[in-house]
């Protein structure tokens, strides 16, 4: 156990779940569901039942340090990687690798997104463990492919080689976001399952695949191999950390290494990257299909399919005549749109900056 290690990557701003999720105090630190606990503690509470505390490691932006330290208090400050800008998945991992193994060279790694929800979490915490174990036995790049459960569009996918029952599987292809047509060949099909970005290895082999893989980005964190866990470290990363190229792991390693295994799960997985997907996996609705996230107040009528979310609890919010939509308020914004034109968001958003400044952002 004292081998095994956890990355959560928790620097995202999460601009698709504006107008809660801002620059300043992101999707990860927030609670949608009122439980009294955010995405990222949600997170971290979930790996430290089968990690040691001191073996868990957060990449954020330098900017949500000090959040962290407030949702995380047990968390060591130096198990806190700061990212000076944000460089994508690959140099985020390179980092958090280079150093875990000054720590530890034997380290078995699993790589977690802060914002997943996981509704089985005893078969998903056996799932890791049983991928940790395989990692430090083989040298392979291991990604769990989640059973599915829709014609999903907004996930990628993964193809597997092999359709016999051995829990891990060479991959074939990955495969990006489909449309609709594509996504219900997908589901019908026994070969291919959801990308949940969530990632096993041992530290020497995903070293080795981004050294081979993403040259570049690997060359920067090597030449501070004598830098990681001393008062040095941040400095180097500051300085050094804007020349990453701005690159996924999935398009930087997964899709061009030959040593990729999929591990095949179900473990009632989602990626809560919209507010549509916050809709789908509400447990709570009216009888016309209505979702209250957080501590919302509201009074109904004569509408059905919404998602209303307000972060006042004293607000009270009437509803009349509303059909498949958002209703987001938070601080100074109030969002109303169509569930299904939800990708606009980002528009909003750029709109908003263009016109306003960054004062609703």
């Amino acid at each position: 156990m004292k081998d095994n290690y956890c990355v959560i990557m928790g620097g995202g701003v999460g601009s698709r779940f504006w107008p809660f999720s801002k620059e300043s105090y992101p999707k990860q630190f927030l609670d949608f569901f009122g439980e009294g606990h955010s995405l990222l503690q949600q997170t971290f509470d979930r790996f430290a039942k089968i990690i040691p505390i001191e073996n868990i490691i957060i990449v954020t932006n330098a900017k949500y340090v000090d959040l962290i330290k407030e949702q995380i208090p047990e968390l060591p400050a130096g198990n806190i990687l700061a990212e000076p800008l944000r460089r994508n998945t690959a140099p985020c991992i390179a980092y958090a690798s280079y150093h875990i193994r000054q720590r530890n060279p034997r380290a078995n790694i699993v790589v977690a997104p802060s914002d997943h929800l996981i509704i089985k979490e005893d078969v998903f915490l056996k799932n890791v463990e049983s991928g940790l174990k395989f990692v430090e036995k083989h040298p392979a790049l291991v990604t769990l492919g989640v059973k599915t459960s829709r014609a999903e569009t907004a996930y990628g996918y993964i193809q597997s080689s092999d359709l016999g029952n051995e829990a891990f599987v060479k991959v074939k292809t990955f495969v990006e976001k489909p449309d609709q047509q594509m996504a219900q060949i997908f589901h019908k099909s026994d070969e291919f399952f959801w990308n949940s970005g969530l990632f096993l290895w041992n530290v020497e082999t995903i070293i080795e695949a981004i050294a081979k893989h993403c040259p570049g980005v690997n060359s920067i964190f090597e030449s501070g191999t004598e830098v990681y866990n001393t008062p040095m470290e941040p400095d180097f990363i500051n300085a050094q950390y804007p020349y990453c190229e701005n690159i996924s792991i999935d398009y930087g390693v997964m899709e061009k290494a030959d040593n990729v295994y999929m591990m095949r799960v179900d473990f009632g997985w989602a990626d809560l990257g919209t507010w549509g997907s916050l809709y789908d996996q509400a447990n709570k609705r009216d009888a016309w299909g209505n979702v209250l996230l957080k501590k919302t107040t509201a009074m109904i009528y004569d509408s059905s399919n919404n998602l209303i979310a307000i972060d006042d609890p004293d607000r009270l919010v009437i509803i009349e005549g509303l059909e498949d939509h958002i209703v987001a308020e938070s601080d100074n914004v109030l969002l109303i749109c169509k569930k299904k034109s939800e990708s606009r968001i980002k528009e909003f958003i750029a709109n908003a900056l263009l016109k306003f400044g960054k004062k609703y952002l």
